[in-house]
């Protein structure tokens, strides 16, 4: 048996700015924009891997999320407690440079951690935990 991620879903507040985050600063490619009722969903996904996509999906569209399920969706996003995503590089200095040349949010410069892992850490345009592992 085969089995593969084929894609994730990481909320997004402002399409636009999702769209030049994913887009033009981690250089993924736009696979599918879709609006529907005021919302857009945008897929993206690294260049030379179409079977691995990321949605970036309203928040809290489903009609059965309550208004307080809502806010307190908005509050974690606002401390980038609700989405994660942990991506893989072989050049962890490179794009840690570009993604700090293109305004990301810094959580946490490349750093050796004590349980064998390089990585970094940043929040896209939405608050998202995004971790990047150096690869090898």
């Amino acid at each position: 048996m085969n089995l593969t991620i084929h894609a994730t879903f990481l909320p997004h507040d402002d399409p636009e700015a999702a769209l030049a985050f994913y887009r033009d600063t981690l250089g993924f490619e736009v696979r599918n924009d879709v609006g529907y009722g005021g919302m857009r969903w945008i897929t993206v996904g690294p260049a030379g891997q179409p079977g691995t996509s990321i949605v970036l999906h309203p928040p809290a569209a489903d009609p059965g999320i309550t208004e307080e399920e809502r806010r307190i969706i908005a509050e974690m996003m606002a401390k980038g407690t609700y989405g994660m995503l942990t991506l893989a590089t072989d050049d962890l200095d490179g794009i840690f440079d570009r993604l700090q040349a293109g305004d990301a949010e810094v959580v946490q410069e490349p750093t050796d951690q004590p349980y064998g892992v390089r990585d970094c850490a940043f929040r896209d345009p939405a608050g998202n935990m995004i971790r990047i592992n150096q690869l090898g």
